[in-house]
This record gives C-alpha cells, structure tokens and sequence, in this order.
C-alpha cells in the first residue's frame, strides 16, 4: 500500500488511507477485520442451528447458562441429558434463532459497545481513521461523536451490571466441566471452559466503566493507599492496561470453545479426558 499521497495540507496527507507512515499500519485493522468476522459469524450461525451445544459434561459458553429445558419429557428428565438439539414449545416457532439470544444479548452488547472495540471496529469498519496519522475514509464531514445513532453507545455502563452476573455462572459451568456423572475428571473441554471463564473475567474486570464504578467519584485515589477500595481499584486498573489482550483472547476461547463443544456433539473429534 502506498505511504505517501500528494497533495499535502497543512502538513499532513489528504485522502482515504494516505500517509507519511512506512510501517504496515493496515495489519491491526486487517485482523481486526478477520477475527470479528471469522468469531462473531460463526457464533451467530451456532445460535441460528440451536443443535450441537452440549456433550456430557461440557456445556457451550455461549449457551450458558441454560434457560430452556426439553418439553413433553415424562417427569422431567435430567437436565444435562434432557435438552440437546431441543428448542421449547413456548419459542415462537416462525423465528429463525434459538433461545439463545435472549442470553446472547447481554455480553454481545457488552462487548459491542466496550470502549476498545468502539476503537477497533471504528478504524477497521469505517475508518474514521483506519490508523493513527492515515487519512480517514470521511475527513471532509463533520465529527458529531457518539451522538444521534451511535448514542445507544452510552447503554455500556449498564451492560457491564449484565455481564457482571455472567462471571459466576462461566465459572459455575467450568466447574460443572469437571464432573462427569458425579465422578470427578480433567478433560481438553473442561480446561478450555476454565480457561475461557477466566479470561471473560479478566476482559469485564478490565472495563472502563467498572475502573470508574470503582472510584470515578474520588479525586484523589492515592490518598486512601491503605483501603480495600484502593487496592480493588489498583486491580481493576490492572486489568484495565491488558484491556485490549483480554478482549481478543477472550472472544477467541469464547469461539473456540463452542466450537470445540460442537465437533465433540458431532462426533467428529475425541475429547481426551481421564474418565475414560
């Protein structure tokens, strides 16, 4: 791609993409591009299917937790065995998407409107710039900010009160990875839950809005070096400098894990465990 494009204004390049910069600037919004498209197309496909989410003890991420059981069971099967590729008779049968999104909904706006993906898919969607020091896809019109459409960006401090909710219930469901049929065991899935509950944990204790619900309202945090609100808040900010590593592992296990998940229900991979 070319780094240098006349005509120069006020010393800087004009046009979409134009700049002085020699380094391969346009790999961030690349793989931007590829991983949102590659993770989020795959897990809206799955909630399409509803099928193929859970092979003993091993329950997808992005179906938990589970709020729907099978109906017209007599007496009420187990849950674990009672529910696979089922879909309840209180669902409107003429749309084309499991239950699923009514979990969905609260982390996928979580992370839609997370301060850092705003960055992400505003450089690599629309350019607005695509870089820092590249000449932006809409120079010539004016900057509103999250204003009129992109106003519903402001819900994510109340995304964030949701996503909270969804740490214990992961961990809930990576510790549920460990029993199969009450024997206690270690599989490749349970591994991959435990080790995607945890960095979902890391993402959403990483949130902007979490470091300000922790202490947005004190001026001065240093002065109570001694209280717990103080060390919470040196934690959060913890997670917070590792935001953007937290945020692409994260949605990389969530999509990883359900689809290792699937191809275990399928029956086309083997889960190495030690319960058999």
């Amino acid at each position: 791609m070319a780094t240098r494009q006349l005509p120069v204004v006020g010393g800087h390049v004009q046009g979409f993409g134009a700049t002085f910069r020699t380094d391969a600037w346009w790999v961030g919004p690349a793989a931007t591009i590829g991983v949102i498209v590659i993770c989020f197309g795959y897990l809206t496909w799955g909630m399409l299917q509803g099928n193929h989410y859970y092979v003993a003890p091993y329950l997808s991420p992005a179906f938990e937790p589970l709020i729907w059981v099978k109906s017209g069971v007599p007496g009420g099967a187990p849950v674990d065995h009672a529910w696979l590729g089922e879909w309840p008779s209180w669902w409107p049968a003429f749309l084309p998407v499991s239950p699923a999104f009514l979990i969905l909904a609260f982390p996928g706006s979580f992370r839609f409107t997370c301060y850092y993906y705003r960055k992400a898919y505003y450089r690599a969607f629309v350019g607005s710039p695509p870089a820092c020091a590249v000449g932006p896809s809409a120079s010539g019109r004016e900057y509103n900010g999250e204003t009129a459409f992109l106003i519903f960006q402001n819900l994510h401090r109340y995304a964030l009160y949701f996503a909270l909710l969804f740490v214990p219930l992961l961990f809930i469901g990576a510790f549920r990875a460990f029993f199969k049929d009450g024997q206690f065991g270690v599989g490749v899935g349970s591994i991959l839950l435990l080790l995607n509950a945890s960095l979902l944990t890391g993402y959403t204790f990483g949130c902007h809005s979490f470091r300000h619900l922790i202490g947005g309202h004190d001026d001065c945090m240093s002065c109570g070096q001694a209280t717990a609100k103080f060390q919470f808040w040196k934690g959060a900010s913890w997670f917070n400098a590792r935001h953007m590593l937290f945020a692409w592992s994260s949605l990389i296990t969530v999509t990883a894990s359900d689809l290792y998940v699937r191809l275990l229900s399928m029956g086309v991979i083997t889960d190495l465990n030690t319960w058999n």
